[in-house]
């Protein structure tokens, strides 16, 4: 990795500005991928990948030992199922609830996930406080948007504020967006973490 910027450095002294705003695009692209790789949950048996992701999550959101133990697991499982980064998922969780499985919203929503459970009880069948029900159904709703949204960060505001809502009023898109922010801050400091 190192060789390469330096080889790509090296070349920057002899080419045009353009070409050198495009190579520096290129190198920090690079780079980047080089970072995401050292934080990678993707790779490993789920007891390592679970074992990772509960400590990331005990240093980022300061929750409970006991709990990213227990969560851990079932959040590298249905991120899986469900095609879905690990830490993304946990990330909307620590947005969600902060891993309070038994938090209720004033909106009626439930668990980690916080999932309306007369929106989709039809598609999450089973007791939405339980753990793995809910993050399973968490992790479906997400998937489930990000397919008509087409990118994370529309499909978070999505998961926030509805599709209806979001493509209805300015104020609720406003919302859903500042949302998306959130869950991607809590993403930032989690992958720091790991």
């Amino acid at each position: 990795m190192v060789l390469i910027l330096f080889n790509l450095l090296q070349y920057a002294f002899s080419i045009s500005a353009q070409q050198k705003r495009n190579l520096g695009l290129i190198g920090s692209s690079i780079f980047l991928i080089g970072l995401s790789g050292c934080s990678s949950l993707n790779s490993g048996s789920i007891e390592k990948r679970s074992a990772k992701l509960s400590t990331g999550i005990q240093k980022a959101y300061s929750v409970a030992p006991a709990t990213a133990n227990r969560i851990s697991p079932m959040i590298i499982q249905n991120a899986e199922k469900h095609n879905i980064d690990p830490i993304l998922l946990a990330a909307t969780i620590r947005q969600e609830s902060s891993y309070r499985s038994t938090v209720t919203s004033s909106a009626g929503a439930v668990g980690l996930t916080q999932v309306i459970p007369r929106y989709w009880q039809q598609y999450c069948p089973g007791d939405l406080f339980d753990e793995n029900t809910n993050i399973h159904c968490g992790s479906y709703i997400l998937s489930k948007y990000y397919s008509s949204a087409g990118s994370w960060s529309k499909a978070l505001a999505y998961y926030n504020v509805g599709p209806t809502g979001y493509n209805s009023s300015w104020k609720m898109k406003h919302q859903g967006n500042k949302y998306a922010s959130q869950v991607k801050q809590h993403e930032h400091a989690l992958k720091k973490a790991l």
